[in-house]
């Protein structure tokens, strides 16, 4: 029997995500994994696969649209079955009332702003008769922020529908028109000079004009929901986590070679981000006070290791965790890390992909960034921060000078479950891991 697909709360605790896209067109059937939707969340943009098989009857939800968690988004069929009048069905299911699914599927909202003094476009004009202009709740938002007029927007959606993208095009479009320039003013009556100001006096600079500042062209690029998140929780992170900093020069010269002799033999090409990955592992259980987070009621520590690794995409950077990275071989750590950032930068992460762990790593090494420090991923206790190697002279035992491969690593760790001996610890059980980095393999 037909049925009422809602909105499902894809990341824990969320009130409301955006809708980004149908990926199967209105009238298709679709098989049980399918991706059914995709789901713009704080984190990720990420697939909802389907729970069964069925097909798509009708979106009540535009593509762009920012939706409440619960709230009908479509209406499904199971296979093979036939429907009547859809308008009937979705009185039935009480989307609309009969006769009204037209505005009831598109599931409005009539925008506040005040309408145009300008003539009207032709969306205003075919809102005109209910004095209504439809525009998604996430559209209104973008040019509220924007200072754009909701109703001077033309709408490309359904039935004229202002949506994300036209708020984007009109954004766009005020930001390349150029700025007029201001009418010529009189030459003003040269004014006696005044006396001078007693030497006690301090005369103040006389503020910059705006056309000084105000006159280079730019282009604004409205926040998309990942980038605010992101700002969000990084802002967060550095107001609430008390972070403090252990940095070391560690000797890569031994995991060098373990690498190259690796990739000799191997199938499967052995990154030093992999074996980084297996060396945070390896510490994490020797040292497992590390392995926390902390929560307002209490530390959690974890009984295996949960690794996040930091992946660049174009929308702004996501960790997607890897599981008990103790038991992985650096093979199966590999595949995993290659997966993950093609399917972040496809934007087919799962949410449950992106939930967990207690430290990230974030290596920077690839960019020729010899040294940073991260601000920690809450509620993780620690994130690794990862620099080049470079080719460094270092003292050797005997006190003469030797050339070595050094790279430099900067640890981030919240005060708050990880004191400084405990950090200490944990770096001291990281640089053997990677210095004596045959460990790893045993």
């Amino acid at each position: 029997m037909a049925e009422l697909l809602r909105m499902p709360e894809v990341a824990a605790g969320s009130t409301a995500a955006v809708l980004s896209g149908w990926p199967v067109p209105e009238g298709a059937s679709f098989q049980a994994g399918d991706a059914l939707m995709i789901v713009e969340t704080e984190k990720a943009e990420v697939d909802v696969p389907a729970t069964a098989q069925g097909t798509l009857l009708k979106a009540l939800v535009p593509e762009g649209t920012e939706v409440e968690v619960g709230s009908p988004i479509a209406v499904i069929a199971a296979p093979g079955e036939e429907v009547g009048d859809l308008a009937e069905l979705l009185a039935k299911l009480g989307v609309v009332e009969p006769g009204e699914a037209k505005t009831a599927v598109r599931r409005d909202v009539p925008d506040s702003d005040p309408p145009a003094e300008t003539d009207p476009s032709p969306v205003s004009a075919a809102a005109s008769s209910d004095e209504r202009l439809f525009s998604s709740p996430l559209a209104r938002r973008l040019a509220r922020e924007a200072g754009i007029s909701i109703n001077t927007i033309t709408g490309t959606g359904p039935g004229g529908r202002v949506v994300r993208d036209d708020v984007n095009a009109a954004i766009a479009e005020r930001a390349s028109q150029p700025t007029a320039a201001p009418a010529p003013t009189p030459e003003p009556v040269p004014a006696p000079a005044p006396a001078p100001a007693p030497a006690s006096e301090t005369t103040a600079p006389a503020p910059s004009s705006p056309a000084a500042v105000g006159g280079a062209a730019y282009e604004a690029i409205p926040h998309s929901r990942i980038r605010r998140a992101i700002a969000s929780r990084l802002t967060e992170s550095k107001q609430n986590a008390p972070h403090f900093y252990v940095k070391g020069h560690v000797r890569a010269g031994a995991l060098l070679t373990l690498r190259q002799q690796i990739n000799a033999e191997a199938e499967v090409k052995i990154s030093v981000n992999d074996l980084l990955i297996k060396a945070i592992a390896r510490a994490h259980v020797l040292v497992p006070e590390m392995n926390v987070i902390w929560t307002a009621e209490a530390v959690h520590r974890f009984h295996s290791v949960d690794v996040s690794v930091a992946v660049a995409t174009e929308s702004g950077l996501v960790t997607p965790v890897l599981r008990d990275v103790g038991s992985l071989s650096l093979s199966a750590i590999s595949a995993q890390v290659r997966a993950f950032s093609e399917q972040a930068r496809n934007g087919t992460l799962r949410q449950s992909d992106l939930e967990g762990g207690s430290i990230t790593i974030s290596n920077l090494g690839m960019y020729g960034v010899e040294e940073f420090s991260a601000i920690i991923n809450p509620p993780q206790a620690a994130i690794l921060a990862v620099g080049t190697t470079t080719r460094t002279p270092v003292v050797a035992e005997d006190g003469s000078l030797e050339a070595a491969d050094v790279m430099t690593l900067t640890l981030s760790a919240d005060h708050r479950p990880v004191d400084g001996a405990l950090a200490a610890r944990w770096f001291a059980a990281l640089r053997e891991s990677i210095e004596k980095p045959m460990r790893l393999l045993i």
